[in-house]
């Protein structure tokens, strides 16, 4: 049975219509992953909490989201993908309204986690939705429409949170979703239509899975909380680290032991035993860490180092994500005519020598539109992976299972993004005190170019009206923080090496799948 209807179900709509409207509640979705990050300080400072206490705003919301992705599409098959899909639009919107209103860090929290479990939804209902309503030879296109929401979101959002927050107040930053939200309900109304297949599933769908339920929200909620945390906790030298990250590894085990056994599962598991289905899983987590890892690095660099404003930093990564803009539709072109493999491969081989051409590049002292070029290279590479890895993920599954495997890939995505964020910030930390050790037992204080440095200092600021000792301690501080600078740029480029280094590593795997693969029986 081939994984799609030759010539899809539009329920007698316009297809692209449909593309434009499921994609209008990704970006909206999408975005708001990452448009909150640039107002924590000021969310901190308004609600009279702690920066720290203030990145609950975010981890709530990963937490919520990465619960319900997995089982979004068992709740799309019993509830109905519409109903489901507008449910979670619905829920996103006015969860935005009331974050938006919140008058404390702990409702907010509460608010956010409610638009994480609508957001949790969304992605991977659009995503079966375009499934079903295109043939394959005009998937790649739709996919393309899709991805640009998906890739751009990420990238414009700190820019659009910055300028948000600067000039008007951080509760815009949710504001801003209701009118996209009820425009989105209005057309979903009209153009959205389940395909018969569904009704039919709906029909086999057996009694609730409590423990299915129970087992994944408890792994993945434990898994987020280790990945947010991580870092800020010193990671497994924390009790609580080690705690979540055993309940985290039990409970995930107990769940694929129990799905595999279970008749009407909550997450189809079994779709895993198709290697190109599994493979495409992994790719997809891969492109998530180097997306949404190097999303966080370049502005934090640019930020810290540099001096820019956040809005700034945002602009920085916005021409990439007009490349992508620029590139999807050429690559969703090319997806009908050649092996998708051979585009996942070009993808990831550019997408490793930008990110370790970026790592030997980075300083500084380079300018804007050196920073602005670091972030096309990838962007190019980026672009040839969205839609090929989805075009894979998909092949050899039946219709009915369209709803899982979406929800399964965007999990795969998702938690990629947590890793790799993860990965960046705890690299980081711990390379630049590596680097700062060895550069500083390297430092010969008898070195004629140092001391002459540290005189000239010296001799400017007591110019300047310090006195000599003043002038003398100034100049040590300045040349301790241009080490200190070194050694965190040093420990940039070796996250960057890392992430280059796993991009790599997928050229060779894209072609251990099968070009055309028929999945094995994968019972009820």
């Amino acid at each position: 049975m081939i994984g799609h209807e030759e010539h899809g179900f539009t329920g007698g709509h316009n297809p692209w219509v449909i593309a434009l409207t499921v994609s209008m509640a990704t970006f909206m979705e999408v975005l708001d992953t990452s448009i909150a990050n640039v107002a924590l300080p000021h969310i901190a400072g308004n609600l009279s909490v702690s920066l720290t206490e203030s990145t609950w705003v975010l981890t709530s919301y990963f937490v919520a989201n990465a619960i319900v992705l997995p089982i979004s599409g068992w709740l799309a098959t019993r509830l109905g993908r519409k109903r489901f899909y507008m449910t979670c639009v619905a829920l996103f919107t006015v969860s935005s309204f009331l974050c938006g209103i919140a008058p404390n860090l702990g409702l907010l929290v509460l608010f956010r986690v409610l638009q994480g479990i609508g957001g949790g939804g969304l992605a991977p209902s659009e995503q079966a939705i375009l499934r079903d309503t295109f043939p394959l030879r005009r998937l790649g296109m739709a996919m393309a429409i899709y991805g640009m929401a998906v890739v751009m979101a990420p990238a414009i959002g700190p820019t659009l949170g910055g300028f948000i927050t600067d000039h008007f107040s951080w509760r815009w930053v949710f504001f801003i979703n209701i009118p996209v939200g009820l425009l989105s309900l209005l057309l979903s109304s009209r153009f959205v239509v389940d395909p018969p297949h569904l009704a039919e599933a709906k029909k086999r769908a057996g009694g609730v899975d409590y423990v299915g339920l129970g087992l994944v929200a408890l792994g993945l909620g434990a898994l987020e909380y280790v990945l947010d945390r991580g870092q800020e906790l010193d990671w497994f030298a924390a009790p609580t680290i080690v705690a979540f990250s055993v309940i985290c590894l039990v409970a995930l085990v107990s769940f694929v032991v129990w799905e595999w056994q279970h008749e009407e599962p909550v997450v189809d598991v079994r779709l895993f035993r198709y290697k190109g289905f599994a493979a495409a899983n992994l790719m997809m987590l891969v492109l998530g860490m180097s997306l949404y890892g190097s999303t966080v690095l370049l502005p934090q660099y640019v930020q810290t180092w540099m001096g820019y404003s956040a809005q700034q930093a945002g602009m920085a990564l916005s021409p990439g994500a007009l490349v992508i803009v620029a590139l999807m539709p050429l690559v969703a072109r090319l997806a009908t005519r050649f092996d998708a493999r051979w585009l996942i491969a070009v993808g990831f081989g550019v997408l490793a020598m930008a990110l370790l051409h970026m790592a030997h590049t980075l300083y500084p002292g380079i300018d804007f539109s050196t920073a602005i070029w670091l972030r096309v290279y990838q962007a190019v590479g980026m672009a040839f992976l969205f839609v090929p890895i989805n075009t894979v993920v998909y092949a050899g599954i039946p219709a009915a299972k369209n709803n899982a495997v979406s929800g399964i890939v965007n999990l795969s995505r998702n938690m990629g993004g947590s890793i790799g964020i993860a990965l960046v910030t705890t690299t980081i930390s711990r390379r630049a005190q590596f680097h700062q050790a060895t550069l500083v037992a390297h430092l010969d204080p008898g070195n004629q170019t140092l001391l002459a440095k540290i005189a000239g200092l010296s001799q400017a600021l007591q110019h300047a009206g310090s006195t000599s000792v003043e002038a003398a301690r100034q100049a040590y501080g300045a040349i301790y923080r241009v080490l200190g600078q070194q050694a965190q740029t040093l420990a940039y480029g070796d996250a960057l090496m890392i992430l280059g280094g796993v991009a790599a590593a997928m050229v060779p795997l894209v072609f251990l799948t099968a070009r055309s693969a028929k999945a094995p029986a994968l019972g009820h």
